[in-house]
């Protein structure tokens, strides 16, 4: 079972996932995403928080703790990725930085810059 099987039982079908579980099915309950894919909405946000304060509690009881209080609605979300910038992975390759270090210098660039870097790293071969 992933993540989104416990969200969509806790959202919307409102079946019970652990109900005849054994203690390898609850350790596939990753409380984080669960309560991450919750704070995504304004009625679940503070629930999903109030789970986060009790991280120290057993993954079956956050479970039903959340499934018995969530209202039965439809809830999706896309779920926020990191951006990927090509101009950050020339410069990481050309001088060797970390992504975060990159990042933090990627304003010190000229586009002009940018462009010579490109072609410095540029490797060949035909273009289709």
């Amino acid at each position: 079972m992933s993540p989104f099987d416990f969200l969509n039982s806790i959202n919307y079908t409102k079946e019970n996932l652990l109900q005849d579980s054994l203690p390898e099915d609850e350790k596939q309950y990753v409380s984080f995403m669960v309560n991450r894919g919750l704070s995504y909405f304004p009625d679940t946000v503070a629930i999903a928080n109030e789970m986060n304060r009790f991280h120290h509690l057993d993954n079956k009881m956050q479970y039903l703790f959340l499934l018995g209080l969530i209202r039965k609605r439809k809830r999706f979300s896309k779920w926020n990725k990191a951006e990927q910038k090509a101009d950050v992975d020339i410069i990481m390759e050309r001088y060797g930085y970390s992504r975060p270090k990159a990042e933090s210098v990627l304003d010190l660039f000229t586009q002009d810059q940018l462009s010579e870097i490109r072609k410095s790293l540029s490797k060949g071969g035909k273009k289709r």
